[in-house]
């Protein structure tokens, strides 16, 4: 598994719509870029002034992350993105 150094975050971008509400069917070109993640893994957070500011996400999360941010990765087969906690905007609850 990929263990995150400082205040970066390992996503998993979930899978975007393929129909709209109205049961349309939606073209690959059409679909937008989605937003919204689970986290896989966490880093131990960054250090300010000496002490350690723990990341306020953690595994399991559903995060909504700014578009076109962070670093993609594939690890085992699978599609990760690495990005730091100043880029995801919000926990989904």
């Amino acid at each position: 598994m990929l263990k995150p150094l400082q205040d970066r975050i390992v996503i998993k971008m979930m899978e975007s719509e393929e129909t709209t509400k109205s049961g349309i069917i939606l073209s690959a070109s059409s679909k937008e870029k989605p937003q919204i993640a689970e986290v896989i893994a966490v880093g131990p957070g960054l250090k300010q002034d000496g002490k350690l500011v723990p990341p306020e996400v953690k595994k399991g999360d559903k995060v909504v992350v700014s578009k076109y941010s962070g670093t993609e990765v594939k690890y085992e087969g699978e599609e990760l993105i690495i990005v730091r906690e100043s880029d995801i905007l919000a926990i989904v609850e």
